[in-house]
Parts: C-alpha cells; sequence; structure tokens
C-alpha cells in the first residue's frame, strides 16, 4: 500500500506539473496532492491493481488505469478548491514578510500577496512593521489570479472604509474630534482625522498665532462640515469646536434669535449670538420632514429653544418643535410659530421646573419613608431589649 500510494504521488505530481500547478514543499497544492494521492492509492488497491505495473509496465491495460487515476486526481482537486473573488473578505494567516509584502495563508492553492502598501491606511516602514508572523487578520481581496495562482490582498481598503464610516457617525452626532495639522496655506488647514486628510478653511479657525507654522504637528480640535467618501472631500472646523458654551445669558428653555448657517440632511447649524448649535431634523416639527433644505435655507432668521447644552462636547441643541402652538405649525405657518415663540417657550420653562420639583418632592418622600422604616425598626429593636 505504501508502494502504491508514493508512485501514485509521483504520478499525481508529474499530472500537476503537466497542469501548471504549484506542488514545492510547503504549498497547498503540494498538500492537496498528498491527500489526493492516498485516495487515488486507495482506488487503486481497491482495484487491485499491482504496484509493479503501475511502476514498470506500459501496457494498454495499465495506460488506461492511469488515465483514470488521473481524472480521480482532477476531481479530488477540484473538491478541494477554494473560489475566491475580487471584494472578499477573508481571514488568513501571515506566515511569511519580505521586501515584496506579507505573504499569506487563505486556503487557496497558493500563497496570497499583500503588499507593503496595503498593509494598513497609516504609514507603515514595511509589512513586517505591521503584521506578526503566525497571526491571522482579516483582508480583502482586490486582484485576481496572477498567473501563478496568487491572489493579491489589502487590509488598507477595509481600514478606509472603516474611518470614512467613522467620520460620517461624528458629523451625524455633531462631535468634536481632536485632528493633527500636516500643513497650512494661505487657503486654510490640511489636517488628518482617522487616517484621513481633510481641510480647514481660513473662515473655520479659531486658533490665533502669530505664526500658523508653529501649527504644523499639533493637535488642534474640529468638526465635520461636509463629509464625501465618493469625492474623496473631507472638511471640517476648528471654529466651530472651539465655541465655548459657557452659559453666560443662555439657559435650557430660553428663546433665542439665530440665524442659519449652514443646511444638512440631518438638520441645520445655527448661529446663535456667536455661538453655533445644531436643530436637528427631529427637533424643527412634530410633523415628518423628509428634507431639511425644504424648511430651512442658509441665511435664514428663526427663533430656537435652547433644549440642551453641552460645553465638554461643545454641543449646543435647539428645538423649533417645542415652539409649534399645534404639530406641524414650523411647516405650515413658521410666522406664526416665532410669534408665539416666548409664550411657548415659558411654557416649556415650566413644564420643566414641574417636572424637576415633581422629582424632587418624590426623591425626598422616599427618603423619609426609608427614615420612618429605620425609626421603626429601631423602636422595635429597643422594645425587644427592654421586655428581655
Amino acid at each position: 500500500m505504501a508502494a502504491i500510494i508514493s508512485t501514485a504521488a509521483s504520478a499525481v505530481r508529474m499530472n500537476a506539473k503537466a497542469a501548471g500547478i504549484k506542488t514545492g514543499a510547503g504549498s497547498r497544492a503540494a498538500f492537496l496532492s498528498r491527500k489526493a494521492a492516498r485516495s487515488v492509492a486507495a482506488v487503486a488497491a481497491t482495484r487491485k491493481v499491482a504496484t509493479r505495473a503501475i511502476i514498470t509496465e506500459t501496457t494498454a491495460e495499465s495506460s488506461a488505469d492511469s488515465a483514470e487515476l488521473y481524472k480521480e486526481f482532477e476531481r479530488l482537486l477540484v473538491d478541494y478548491q477554494f473560489s475566491y473573488k475580487v471584494g472578499d473578505r477573508v481571514t488568513g494567516k501571515v506566515f511569511h514578510c519580505d521586501a515584496k509584502g506579507a505573504w499569506v495563508d487563505i486556503g487557496a492553492k497558493a500563497a496570497a500577496l499583500c503588499p507593503g502598501s496595503e498593509a494598513s491606511l497609516a504609514q507603515a516602514r514595511n509589512a513586517a512593521a505591521v503584521f506578526d508572523i503566525g497571526e491571522e487578520y482579516e483582508f480583502e481581496i482586490i486582484k485576481d489570479d496572477d498567473g501563478d495562482g496568487s491572489l493579491t490582498l489589502s487590509v488598507r481598503k477595509i481600514q478606509l472604509e472603516a474611518a470614512w464610516n467613522r467620520c460620517r457617525e461624528l458629523q451625524n452626532d455633531d462631535e468634536a474630534v481632536n485632528s493633527v495639522v500636516l500643513s497650512v496655506n494661505r487657503g486654510g488647514l490640511l489636517v488628518e482625522v482617522e487616517h484621513l486628510r481633510g481641510f480647514v478653511p481660513q473662515s473655520h479657525i479659531a486658533i490665533r498665532v502669530p505664526n500658523r507654522e508653529d501649527l504644523i504637528g499639533q493637535s488642534v480640535p474640529v468638526k465635520f462640515l461636509e463629509v464625501d467618501e465618493e469625492k474623496n472631500r473631507l472638511v471640517m472646523s476648528n471654529r466651530l469646536a472651539t465655541d465655548v458654551i459657557s452659559g453666560e445669558g443662555l439657559g435650557v428653555g430660553d428663546v433665542v434669535t439665530g440665524i442659519v448657517q449652514a443646511v444638512k440632511p440631518y438638520g441645520a447649524f445655527v448661529d446663535v449670538g456667536g455661538v453655533s448649535g445644531l436643530l436637528h431634523i427631529s427637533q424643527i416639527s412634530h410633523d415628518r420632514i423628509v428634507a431639511v433644505e425644504n424648511v430651512l435655507a442658509p441665511g435664514d432668521e428663526l427663533k430656537v429653544l435652547i433644549l440642551s447644552k453641552d460645553a465638554e462636547r461643545s454641543r449646543l441643541s435647539l428645538s423649533t418643535k417645542k415652539l409649534e402652538p399645534s404639530p406641524g405649525d414650523m411647516l405650515r405657518n413658521p410666522a406664526l410659530v416665532f410669534e408665539k415663540a416666548d409664550e411657548m417657550g415659558r411654557l416649556f420653562r415650566e413644564r420643566v421646573a414641574a417636572a424637576e420639583a415633581a422629582a424632587q418632592a418624590e426623591e425626598g418622600a422616599q427618603g423619609e419613608m426609608a427614615g420612618m422604616e429605620v425609626s421603626k425598626s429601631a423602636d422595635e429593636e429597643e422594645s425587644k431589649t427592654e421586655e428581655a
């Protein structure tokens, strides 16, 4: 049986070589060849094909048997091969790094290559600085078989998609984040956020320094104005991120006049006395709004209610929804909303104050009840002691 396996393996390797399949030591094809050879040998043994006939005889019968064995081998190779295409995400184990990049076993017939330029979204010296030998990573296939059976992989593409998604989330949440200044010019600052390059226009720079060149390499807070992955466009504001919501003259429930600065799919940014606030689409009206631009436009003057403020996150949340005398008035008759704004703001503050008073009263009642329970327990313990 061992002789059959050895001979079958030799035949398998010869056939694989003729088919252009690599069978070097350690290759997946070699592994499949050995596995297939065992299966082929088992078939040969079942058919009682003599070892000597396989090795030496060149009769028509042995040739026919060999042809059948080769067909069996081809069928087994198909069974054990995997089908991959560009765009697939796979998990593979890095087993070697060189000047070309990282060589990865993903279960294909040949090792796949992750070039050094695709190893990371962040700058890296080479693949060896990114990957640990023997560790598994997630990759995306970016190029088909190069002719040698080797696929081209990328980690950078996966990280790039995640970075754009993160920036969109930060924009939707109106979050301030830190960026690193890469360079300066007359138009503004070139900065990096989430390993993506963005631009801060001159009009949105709040930091005042004698020489802007000194900002290079420094960390500055920014908020997102535009996130457009398709156009590879990232525009940010340092001014919006550094507006200090001190609370001086501004309180929750106050009604103030503001100017719409920008309109976004998720709401509008409104300048309130030099402080920028977000009027979220859900806080414009009780009625459903399909598109913010159908209701508001840059330059519009309107009255808004300060819904909340967060100095730590540089956020001011606004509402016109709370100022509507009747649901939907902001869409049907905004002039009425602004006319009744002060009155509606007063009613809102009264409701908030009443709710806070009720919560405090309930908390006090619970504390009093707890005190009564403790006093009652103490009296019972004292009575028991006296009886004893």
